[in-house]
């Protein structure tokens, strides 16, 4: 899964581009950047800022979506109306979500945004943007509304989806009192509210934190409320754990999260982004999962809860990750795992001889089963046929094999089962046997 962040430069590594690549990293994902401004500044203090030309900008972008399919776009610090207005040119009309994040001022006391340039930011960023994600003093800028209370963050925010923004977020964390931060979310016309005990330091990178976050989970195609969500309580994390590695503010530190939702994510980006991979889908579309070690249960192996469909000549997403989201796939590396604890990862594919044939003489173990032969209990329980399959298919061997298939049933579709240790594992089997 490919983001872009397209944002300044910050030699910290808090906030900004270097910021949004620790973050897309954190969640699976590859981070793309393009660079609108240099700053000079540490964890004390703002020392200068330069823009990079409106028309490097702009080439920037050119090269990034020319060659690469992009999930979403994170929209960060612009600094000037020359550069605002080419992102405009190049991004207006674009099908891909654009989270839109604030920028006017460093944590560390350095203008962000010319003055003269906030007219502009109105006109042309936030109408194009999918979400917006002010901060409370941010907020009042762009609506004009003074914020001391709830119902204020709710009119502030029906004030900037008027403008032209299609949700708002605004972050609480900056009220003055009170033992709880609410953040107020505006997702067409219905508000969620979020609230969290109030952290007592100031930090670095945490409005850049977020707003990555919630970019990667708007990419993976999370419902709305559960990207802020998700992307809220990732940065609560982030700055729990901020580190002091300068003299001054705190960075926030970034967790990896779940090992096995991250390693599985990345891999079905790029199973998805595999040439000709479409070919492979089968009738009942495709799932790809990985298990916790020495699964128990289904709820231990985590998968999509839709499936990886073909639509056209690629192959989309549908659905959330989820442990228990798989039930085929899943139950196959189940009892994979039983034998062979090493094997918990794996991806259904459209079962073709020539392919079988292509991974034998690549040398590959194969395995088989023959479902005509399934006793009729074991048809009649209902998800028991898999598990029965995949037992018989291992039941003499010795050693794990790379591939099992079937060559279906009356009504049962014939599939090919990729299995390995990892995700990545099963990628790298995948791309021998296709190609």
């Amino acid at each position: 899964m490919n983001l872009l962040s397209i944002a300044g430069s910050d030699p910290s590594s808090g906030a900004g581009i270097q910021g949004d690549m620790k973050t897309f990293d954190a969640f699976g994902t590859y981070g793309l950047s393009v660079i609108t401004a240099i700053t000079s500044q540490n964890t004390r203090r703002f020392l200068d800022v330069k823009p990079v030309s409106a028309s490097l900008v702009k080439s920037q972008i050119k090269s990034i979506l020319e060659d690469f399919r992009i999930d979403a776009i994170k929209i960060g610090m612009v600094y000037d109306s020359q550069t605002i207005k080419v992102i405009h040119s190049e991004l207006e009309g674009i099908k891909i979500p654009i989270i839109l994040d604030p920028i006017f001022k460093s944590t560390t006391g350095g203008d962000l945004q010319l003055k003269d340039a906030f007219a502009n930011y109105k006109k042309f960023l936030i109408p194009i943007s999918y979400i917006i994600t002010p901060n409370m003093q941010e907020a009042e800028k762009i609506s004009g509304i003074k914020i001391k209370s709830l119902k204020d963050m709710k009119n502030a925010a029906k004030k900037i989806q008027k403008i032209g923004a299609k949700n708002v977020i605004i972050k609480g964390g900056h009220f003055l009192s009170g033992s709880k931060v609410v953040d107020t979310l505006l997702e067409d016309k219905k508000f969620h509210t979020f609230s969290h005990d109030r952290l007592k330091f100031e930090n670095h990178g945490g409005g850049c934190t977020f707003s990555a976050a919630l970019c990667a989970n708007i990419a993976r195609g999370k419902k709305l409320s559960d990207a802020v969500d998700i992307a809220r309580l990732f940065t609560i994390e982030s700055m729990k754990n901020a580190a002091k590695i300068g003299s001054g503010l705190v960075i926030v530190a970034h967790s990896k999260g779940d090992e096995i939702e991250s390693h599985l994510s990345h891999a079905i980006s790029k199973f998805c982004l595999i040439d000709n991979i479409y070919k492979y889908i089968p009738e009942c579309q495709t799932n790809f999962v990985y298990s916790t070690s020495n699964p128990l249960s289904l709820d231990d192996i985590m998968g999509l809860e839709g499936r990886i469909v073909r639509t056209g000549k690629r192959c989309t997403i549908a659905g959330d990750l989820k442990y228990g989201g798989s039930k085929h796939v899943a139950s196959a590396v189940l009892e994979m795992a039983k034998k062979f604890p090493s094997i918990r990862s794996g991806v259904n594919l459209r079962y073709d001889s020539m392919t079988i044939k292509h991974a034998i003489s690549k040398g590959l173990k194969i395995s088989s089963y023959d479902r005509n032969a399934e006793p009729a209990k074991t048809k009649e329980k209902e998800g028991s046929t898999v598990s029965w399959g995949i037992k018989k298919a291992i039941d003499s061997l010795n050693t794990p094999p790379d591939i099992i298939f079937h060559t279906g049933d009356f009504g049962k579709e014939a599939m090919i089962l990729v299995f390995g240790k990892t995700p990545e594992d099963v990628l790298r089997k995948t791309l021998i046997i296709i190609r």
